[in-house]
């Protein structure tokens, strides 16, 4: 059986990446409010991403009230070539069991220049919508998006947790590079997005591409697999996402270095089709929220009317700025 290509995609078109990317979320203090409380353990962790080859980083405006964003800058600038630092805007957070959709355009311009200032930037490769904020006609938040692409401030447009409806409507507006949604061995249920990114060769970012650590348990599903293997069950969950289609850039995100080396190796995993199709046949729809807990997500937490744009009933999650803009962003998004 040929086998996608497991090594890198072409982002856009025009950044190649490699296709195990690493999630900036846990680089943030805990609740993922504020600074990590060891910033240099943070800054190590980054580093040591783009050492073992990382060359695409996800981060967001409300990871840590910005910290995140400021981790990777102390970490890594002047960044080296090839590297990608994708982040995302949408989401405030007035308090830190908040994660409520910001989509008003205003907003979402000012974030993305909050964003510039903390990553060292004059232009971001990839700004994603976090959420389509229902309270605001989507057209306006992909206009904003659009605004910001035509002044050169960032280059690609992503979105996230978006169904392919919704994806049909933004590209009335936008050229989609990327979708960011959750997907893994487990919960499959965004299956038609990857089909719709594969179709139109738009990155599909797989967040919660281990679904909780559940797959990494001792005498999980995975364990005889990876045994045969001699690998961990999260290597092989990370390998089979990367089988899965080669639109798929998982972002597994940790804090620990161990970790980290372990899931960057996983791209060196190669399944048999014999274990590929094991591993298929653990496939199961299933609702979780890995950022709130909150147990919804994309098309069932879409109960909404439609109004002037595609839009939805999104559940909380993230976005706001980093200490210097707090007031502001609070302010902007009520």
């Amino acid at each position: 059986m040929a086998q996608p290509d497991r090594t890198t995609f072409s982002l856009g078109g025009d950044l190649a990446v490699h296709r195990m990317g690493f999630g900036a979320l846990r680089l943030t203090g805990p609740g993922h409010w504020g600074p990590p409380e060891d910033r240099e353990a943070a800054i190590s962790m980054a580093r040591l991403a783009v050492d073992l080859g990382v060359s695409f980083i996800d981060t967001a405006d409300s990871y840590g009230l910005g910290s995140s964003e400021e981790v990777l800058a102390a970490a890594l600038r002047p960044y080296p070539d090839g590297l990608v630092i994708a982040t995302k805007a949408g989401q405030c957070r007035p308090r830190p069991d908040q994660w409520v959709p910001c989509g008003r355009p205003e907003y979402l311009l000012q974030q993305a220049e909050l964003s510039l200032r903390r990553l060292g930037l004059d232009r971001i490769d990839l700004f994603q919508l976090h959420r389509i904020d229902p309270k605001v006609p989507a057209a306006e938040q992909f206009g904003a998006l659009k605004e910001l692409q035509d002044e050169g401030k960032i280059r690609h447009i992503g979105l996230s947790k978006v169904t392919v409806a919704e994806l049909e409507e933004a590209h009335e507006h936008i050229t989609v590079a990327s979708v960011q949604n959750l997907y893994n061995l487990t919960d499959r249920h965004n299956d038609e997005v990857i089909e719709y990114c594969e179709k139109h060769s738009i990155a599909f970012v797989a967040w919660l591409p281990i679904a909780r650590g559940e797959l990494a348990a001792e005498g999980g599903p995975v364990t005889d697999i990876a045994t045969e293997l001699e690998a961990t069950a999260s290597q092989v969950a990370l390998a089979w996402l990367l089988h899965r289609s080669p639109t798929v850039i998982p972002i597994p995100g940790t804090s620990s270095p161990a970790h980290l080396r372990e899931n960057v190796a996983a791209a060196d995993l190669v399944l048999t089709d014999d274990q590929l199709a094991r591993l298929n046949a653990l496939g199961r729809t299933r609702h979780a929220d890995e950022e709130t807990g909150s147990g919804a997500t994309t098309a069932e937490t879409r109960r909404r009317p439609r109004a002037v744009g595609a839009g939805r009933r999104a559940t909380p999650e993230e976005s706001f700025a980093s200490s210097s803009s707090r007031e502001s962003s609070a302010m902007s998004c009520r």
